[in-house]
């Protein structure tokens, strides 16, 4: 039995709208995406296997939010938006309806032409408006998970990506099939701050933690600063960025 064949019949059998529900489910198995409570929205989501999963996963607590230029049949616990997500409109409906979303999916793939670097172009243009829009909808902290084509531009694509996240994995979960060049970034954190690794900068030590370091404020973002008091005004280089609070240098 082929991948194809098991993966269609599993869907059939268990109620899945899509054999790509099985992805989402090994994306989430290996990583911890979807969990209890959770604001999710999937881009691209019609017929809604993926929808399926993460309002299972997310919980009677949770709200799942499904975008697609097609018309999605109900579901139980989904809400769902009809729109083009190249439209700019539809991408500000979202925003509207979400607020801050705690997980962005997508798994939106082109029409496809046969032209490998074409559809690969392609699919890096739809995986970008997803990441646009999940810059717009994600909370501090939250996670982005995008289906892309390899080729040359998923490289330039995913340093944009890592840019603003705490880190960033390339997956190709066992659900896909064989021949597809498909992969999918999984991004970790959304990273709000005011700051990025490696800038420096002059700051007032305005306390001290429970671990002894000194406490700085940057727009209300936390750095903590070893070595320094309260009180001091000291030249930092910040080393690590993580979605609520960092770590500085003091260079002084």
């Amino acid at each position: 039995m082929t991948g194809r064949d098991h993966y269609y019949n599993k869907s059939k059998q268990e109620g899945y709208r899509s054999r790509a529900a099985y992805k989402l489910q090994q994306l989430d198995d290996a990583v911890d995406l979807l969990h209890d409570g959770a604001t999710v929205v999937d881009l691209g989501a019609a017929p809604g296997g993926w929808l399926q999963v993460a309002a299972e996963r997310v919980g009677d607590e949770g709200t799942v939010v499904g975008v697609d230029l097609q018309r999605i049949d109900p579901l139980d616990g989904v809400e769902t938006v009809k729109g083009d997500m190249t439209d700019e409109e539809t991408r500000e409906a979202v925003t509207e309806l979400v607020g801050d979303a705690d997980v962005v999916l997508s798994d939106m793939a082109p029409n496809m032409t046969g032209e490998y670097n074409v559809d690969h172009a392609r699919s890096v243009h739809l995986a970008r408006l997803a990441f646009e829009t999940a810059l717009d909808v994600l909370d501090s902290g939250g996670d982005f998970v995008v289906k892309v084509f390899q080729g040359q531009d998923l490289d330039d694509f995913r340093d944009d990506v890592e840019a603003e996240f705490e880190y960033v994995r390339t997956m190709s979960p066992d659900a896909s099939r064989q021949e597809s060049s498909e992969v999918y970034l999984v991004a970790r954190g959304r990273l709000t701050a005011p700051v990025r690794e490696g800038d420096r900068l002059e700051v007032t030590i305005e306390g001290v933690g429970s671990e002894g370091d000194g406490v700085a404020k940057v727009e209300e973002y936390t750095l903590f600063v070893p070595g320094a008091e309260e009180g001091e005004t000291v030249e930092i280089r910040v080393d690590e960025v993580k979605p609520r609070f960092g770590f500085a240098e003091r260079l002084d």
